[in-house]
């Protein structure tokens, strides 16, 4: 078993001197979420290693790029890495929201929200790239990688870590550990930390593709009886797209002659954006949302897809993971310069209590947009299409929407603090 509890009281131990303390937090996933959270935790006076798998070009070259919302930008720049990152995405200005080729097309704009822009999408190459480059100047801040974590062992008043790493054998204790080891977290199953959740009926079929006009800096949603498509500005007039329907024809289309599949994905882009070309494969995934009934307990933190997933619809997840982390850097921050104990289930709620709300309402937009602009039962057609007459003519509602939208209403994390 990979964890193992073992609260102890004072007087049942035999040698009640403590272990020397190697960490003050362990973050087991070096990916964008783990590595976001180690970056705000630079200059904290705590000292960090991080667990990662796989060797850094490996996971650096992952072919993926996400959505991300205004907060997530102001995250990151209260981080310190943003300067890095932002000259190599895009920034859009626009989002066009339609169902079908209906022609009722909500335009969000920058002047419904009062800002500069809208959002931008970022490689995952870039913005993992950026933070790494970031880590190596945080002296606080080490790495364990390629490890694999064999054990975690919990005690009253540290964690004890085991990892092999280079075919030895490692134990260091810390005090704390927080997991950021995706949706299928051995951490949160081992701690018997329970998820409500279900799987969707659809697949998610991610691709990169290259485009005849330009994409003009405008991120589409347009949404099919079968499921929403996600259309992402790139730089060099390329777009991420994420497809979405339902699991017998995301295979099919995965499967489709690349001439045929080609035709196919201009009519659903409404031709808008000229002759297409593929850059990459038809990668398919399943979907599901899911919400972790704890995000923490006794030295043990929860953030990003350990805690939570969603439908891709919105493009929320990796941002919801960021906020996850942001929140929980200034937590622990906050905990240390007031000497309190950052691994006590009391510090740690915290974060809980701030970040498991957020992430539900989330979780419950995402989960009734695909519900509601998916299908073709007629009068579910007929009040969507009402509902985007709507927001074409109420600015307020625009407004409200894209405050969820891009992260902006809730409690924003304060890093520097």
């Amino acid at each position: 078993m990979l964890v193992s509890s073992r609260l102890q009281t004072q007087s049942s131990v035999v040698d009640s001197s403590t272990p020397k303390i190697d960490y003050d937090v362990v973050i087991v996933g070096g990916g964008i979420v783990g590595a976001t959270l180690a970056c705000g935790l630079k200059d904290s006076g705590l000292k960090v290693t991080i667990i990662e798998s796989q060797p850094p070009e490996s996971a650096i070259g992952r072919r993926q790029a996400y959505a991300l919302t205004l907060q997530t930008g102001r995250i990151l720049k209260q981080i310190g890495v943003w300067d890095d990152i932002i000259n190599k995405i895009t920034t859009f200005y626009q989002i066009s929201l339609s169902d079908s080729n209906h022609p009722n097309v909500v335009k969000f704009l920058p002047e419904d929200l009062g800002t500069d822009e809208l959002g931008y999408v970022g490689e995952h190459g870039v913005m993992l790239s950026a933070m790494y480059d970031f880590l190596d100047q945080c002296p606080n801040v080490s790495w364990q990688c390629p490890a694999i974590l064999k054990s975690v062992n919990y005690d009253s008043d540290f964690v004890e870590i085991e990892i092999e790493k280079e075919g030895n054998s490692q134990r260091f204790c810390s005090r704390m550990v927080v997991a950021a080891d995706g949706a299928k977290s051995r951490l949160r199953e081992e701690a018997g930390i329970k998820t409500q959740g279900w799987k969707y009926w659809q697949s998610c079929m991610a691709m990169t593709i290259k485009t005849e006009k330009s994409h003009e800096n405008v991120a589409f949603e347009r949404f099919w009886p079968s499921g929403p498509m996600g259309v992402l500005p790139l730089p060099g007039n390329r777009c991420q797209v994420v497809w979405t329907a339902p699991h017998a024809e995301a295979q099919a289309l995965q499967a489709l002659d690349e001439t045929e599949f080609l035709k196919l994905l201009e009519y659903r882009t409404g031709g808008l954006l000229g002759k297409l070309e593929l850059l990459s494969d038809r990668y398919v995934y399943p979907v599901q949302l899911m919400q972790s009934d704890r995000y923490v307990q006794h030295r043990l933190a929860l953030v990003g897809d350990a805690a939570h997933c969603c439908h891709p619809v919105g493009g929320q997840g990796l941002n919801m993971g960021i906020r996850d982390a942001g929140a929980l850097a200034e937590v622990l921050k906050k905990a240390s310069q007031n000497h309190e104990d950052i691994g006590q289930e009391t510090t740690l709620k915290r974060y809980e209590r701030w970040r498991k709300k957020e992430n539900l309402i989330v979780l419950g937009l995402t989960d009734f947009l695909d519900r509601s602009f998916s299908g073709d039962w007629l009068p579910k057609v007929s009040l969507r299409r009402l509902g985007l007459k709507i927001l074409i003519r109420v600015k307020v509602l625009r407004h409200l929407a894209l405050r969820l939208m891009t992260g902006l209403m809730g409690r924003p994390p304060k890093i520097a603090v």
